[in-house]
């Protein structure tokens, strides 16, 4: 069974930023500099896991009212099977919870579809981070 939850411990946040690594930095060529921000300390982080450990993980950003979410992703073993959303709807829990009424996020272009059908809405054009195509999406929770 697998289980979304914030990250309990050391260990368990060393491995949610492996998994980010190898997402981010071996898959699609981020640099670990970009990945490594210096704001995963401030941020509610979130897993999914099973037994044998992490499959995926996320972050929340809070300022007040606003919830900014960030380095969402699934292991490639797991994809497919509704990790990403069941994260994200944790996420925006977590962010209702410490009173956020809007969450924004930068959506990889190829995963609008996601966030599309959690409700968020896509505004201005498109841009490039690290490489890779963005768009600026945002969300009301409240």
């Amino acid at each position: 069974m697998i289980e979304i939850r914030p990250i309990a411990g050391d260990d368990e946040l060393a491995a949610a930023l492996d998994l980010r690594e190898r997402v981010f930095c071996g898959e699609q060529g981020v640099s670990l500099d970009a990945d490594r921000d210096g704001l995963d300390d401030a941020a509610v982080q979130l897993v999914a896991r099973d037994d044998a450990g992490v499959l995926g993980t996320c972050r929340v950003l809070l300022d007040g009212e606003l919830a900014r979410f960030g380095r969402l992703c699934v292991a490639p073993g797991a994809r497919r099977r509704g990790l990403a959303a069941r994260l994200l709807a944790a996420a925006e829990d977590a962010a209702r919870a410490a009173g956020a009424t809007r969450m924004r996020l930068h959506a990889q272009t190829a995963a609008l579809s996601l966030y599309e059908r959690a409700g968020f809405q896509a505004g201005g054009a498109p841009f490039d981070e690290e490489g890779i195509e963005h768009l600026a999406m945002e969300k009301r929770l409240a």
